[in-house]
């Protein structure tokens, strides 16, 4: 009859506007997101939206000059290494986690946690950043929603294709030492002790991304620190190779023989984990041979004053004529330049640069 017949249309487009509700996003083939983690070698801009902190912000001139042509809250005149990552990936920039509005469409391309100042130990920056656990649990957040928005199936399909890019480390290892510097430089414990804290961090967070579908996880080493020149001014290194025999570069080196150690006993440990080492120590130190040993903006030797915008503490500062002359804009960050050669190193070298992959072959082939 036709109430039967009524009954059973109701009841179908009743079903059919909850699963379009249940999966209102429509994932394309083969899609891959990008997820960030770390500091500001990676942020691109949630330190914007924590408790006023100028010395971990910047978010005003002359950062973003070049690119964006006004301070987005990166590092940089311009883009970060995370902005090339995805444009080699064909992905629109990721955007900041923090900046405004909750769970929004555009997450499905991948969403950057990463915090200037933040290190793998909660104590790094306390109260300033966003620590790497935060980070994690800000993650946990969005997967829930992915879940929520997608459907299981959906959402686990995602999370277990995407990539997840790491920078993190070096404050934990520069900021004891930078606070430090005018009573000798004593790093907390044994170094090594501390290497091994900072690396069980890490790899606790690695295991809770697995936990939530992660599979493929990308890091960049920690640079030789000595050789910024924030650290190289406080310490009045004159030559390249004192900067790489001073105290804060040797923990940086334990560091990073660690770290690929660990994630090697990953790979035996958990079904399907893949991932990738980039050596960003030595890719600076390469680079740092040629171009001006100068930031391009700051005061005092190096212009590693940390005066660059003038807004932390320090009101006078200098800005180069050609940034792309220069490895470092501010007195510990990369230019756009530096960052985009920094990129392309994790894309596609092979294992002078990278170990087992670079990032292309863990988007691409696995």
């Amino acid at each position: 009859s036709m109430s039967i017949l009524a009954f059973y249309l109701s009841y179908f487009i009743l079903i059919s506007n909850y699963s379009l509700s249940q999966s209102s996003i429509c994932l394309p083939k083969n899609h891959t997101a990008l997820f960030i983690f770390g500091d500001s070698l990676f942020d691109v801009g949630n330190n914007n939206y924590i408790n006023s902190s100028t010395f971990l912000q910047a978010n005003f001139p002359p950062y973003g000059e070049t690119f964006f042509n006004y301070p987005t809250g990166r590092f940089s005149d311009g883009r970060v290494i995370p902005d090339f990552i995805a444009e080699y990936a064909t992905l629109p920039l990721i955007q900041a986690y923090l900046s405004p509005a909750g769970f929004q469409d555009h997450y499905i391309y991948g969403v950057n946690f990463a915090s200037a100042g933040a290190g793998a130990l909660v104590e790094t920056n306390q109260g300033l950043v966003i620590d790497l656990k935060a980070q994690v649990k800000y993650f946990t957040e969005v997967s829930k929603q992915f879940r929520q928005k997608l459907g299981d199936e959906e959402a686990k399909k995602l999370l277990s294709r995407a990539i997840y890019i790491f920078s993190i480390g070096g404050n934990d290892y520069g900021t004891p030492f930078l606070t430090n510097l005018t009573s000798g430089a004593v790093l907390p414990c044994p170094q090594q002790k501390f290497v091994d804290y900072v690396i069980g961090n890490i790899t606790a967070v690695i295991k809770e991304i697995y936990n939530e579908g992660g599979r493929k996880f990308g890091f960049v080493n920690v640079g030789p620190l000595n050789c910024f020149p924030l650290l190289r001014m406080a310490i009045n290194s004159t030559s390249l190779s004192a900067c790489l025999e001073e105290e804060a570069s040797a923990i940086a080196r334990l560091h990073n023989n660690a770290l690929p150690k660990m994630l090697h006993g990953l790979e035996k440990q958990l079904k399907g984990f893949k991932y990738s080492v980039t050596d960003f120590y030595g890719a600076l130190i390469e680079l740092m041979k040629y171009p001006s040993k100068y930031a391009c903006c700051g005061g005092g030797p190096y212009r590693g004053d940390n005066s660059c915008g003038g807004k932390r503490g320090i009101e006078e500062y200098e800005l180069c004529n050609n940034v792309n002359n220069n490895v470092f804009f501010d007195s510990l960050h990369p230019t756009e330049i530096a960052a985009e050669h920094f990129a392309k190193l994790m894309w596609s070298r092979n294992g002078d640069v990278n170990e087992p992959y670079n990032l292309k072959e863990l988007f691409h082939y696995f």
